[in-house]
């Protein structure tokens, strides 16, 4: 059966030149096609793969639960152990008043819920959200996404949503008493990892504070360990009253979260009743394989390792095309002198057996944030695949003249 042939016919695409592997295994940093190649995922899936692929405890977690049941009841009805106990692992691990854990499918329905949640508890509707982020694709995430390339065919999208540019004084400025909620990357990821000002992030948080409102941060790609904290607002020193999770949050499973504090969550159960709901959030054998995974992480040093293997990767990625790289942790951004080599060294990156890609809103820089578990023998492994990709992939677009591709 030619499974690729009948990916592009029958799988719903989401860009022109999908990456187009066959992925058959998966272990530890490393991804294996149909063919037996090994590929290093240099980008953990997105920030879901944070302590690797196909750990045995996760694995166990899925087969218990599924052997014991699954799908039950519409999310919020039956006592299921496994989002009880994942909750309270959760909560045991963050400040006192994130102590509700409303779990959804995904990152993007988590904001979906957070959005209403702060509506519904200020009974305002302006949302500030910052230019260049990204929550999600959902139309209501879409209306909060800094960026109108991606924005302009879906709408109307929601009113009274305003955009400014993150760590800016304007976006202080712009807080004021019809405010509903702040949204807010902690570190915000599709610009390139631009990691703000603590001092930026502690004005937001009293401007919200003096005018009663509520500040939401987005840790769905930031969370669990990847910039060098479990949580990356603990860097700030500030906390939300509202976090949302994603990604990693499931160990590989679908599982997204917000997280407020029990008086305020309770606002969704009544006027109306099902003020939030979901058939799927928080299926038991997401919720097992996500405590299973965090669980893990939290028995590895692999986080206090993290500021190490940045600076350490960071310090090895000297090349003459390499323009700029941020950092913050094991999360990298690399910037070149142009989208069309950024993308040239993607392509050539995956033939070279490093899975690597660019961001939304800055296709001239690649991504690179593997596995918190990789070894300082595996990240020499990448940085020599990468180096070379470079190589190879600048040499390659040396005779196009570099110009803003459409994505």
């Amino acid at each position: 059966m030619n499974y690729r042939q009948l990916f592009l016919q029958h799988v719903a695409q989401t860009s022109p030149k999908p990456i187009g592997v066959e992925i058959t295994s998966a272990s530890g940093v490393y991804l294996y096609d149909v063919s037996g190649k090994g590929y290093i995922d240099g980008i953990s899936g997105f920030s879901v793969a944070n302590i690797g692929h196909s750990n045995p405890a996760v694995i166990r977690a899925v087969q218990e639960q599924a052997a014991a049941y699954m799908h039950t009841i519409v999310y919020g009805e039956f006592i299921e152990q496994p989002q009880v106990a994942y909750a309270k692992l959760l909560t045991d691990h963050l400040p006192a008043s994130l102590n509700c854990v409303y779990f959804t499918n995904s990152g993007a329905e988590a904001t979906e819920g957070a959005m209403k949640l702060a509506k519904r508890i200020t009974c305002r509707s302006k949302i500030i959200s910052a230019k260049n982020a990204y929550h999600g694709s959902t139309q209501g995430a879409l209306s909060v996404m800094g960026d109108e390339y991606y924005k302009q065919a879906f709408r109307p999208l929601l009113p009274d949503t305003f955009q400014y540019a993150y760590n800016s004084q304007e976006l202080i400025d712009a807080i004021d008493s019809n405010t509903a909620c702040v949204i807010l990357e902690t570190i915000q990821a599709e610009s390139g990892i631009s990691v703000p000002d603590k001092t930026w992030f502690q004005a937001v948080r009293k401007k919200c504070d003096t005018h009663c409102v509520l500040l939401i941060l987005d840790e769905i790609q930031a969370g669990f360990g990847r910039t060098g904290s479990l949580w990356a607002f603990e860097q700030m020193n500030i906390v939300p009253d509202i976090l949302l999770l994603g990604k990693a949050l499931g160990g590989g499973m679908p599982l997204g979260a917000f997280i407020a504090d029990k008086k305020l969550m309770q606002t969704l159960t009544y006027n109306p009743v099902l003020g939030h709901i979901t058939t799927f959030g928080g299926h038991p054998v997401s919720c097992a394989a996500g405590k299973a995974a965090f669980e893990v992480l939290l028995g590895e040093e692999w986080i206090a390792e993290v500021k190490e293997k940045g600076r350490y990767l960071k310090s090895k990625l000297e090349h003459p095309d390499i323009l700029q790289i941020n950092e913050a942790g094991l999360w990298i951004s690399l910037q070149f002198e142009s989208d069309t080599i950024a993308q040239s060294i993607a392509h050539t990156c995956v033939m070279n057996g490093l899975i690597t890609d660019w961001f939304l809103f800055a296709p001239d820089r690649l991504r690179i944030a593997p596995p918190l578990c990789i070894s300082y023998e595996e990240l020499d492994e990448l940085i020599k695949k990468l180096l070379s990709s470079i190589i190879s992939g600048v040499s390659a677009t040396s005779t196009i003249h570099p110009t803003k591709s459409a994505i």
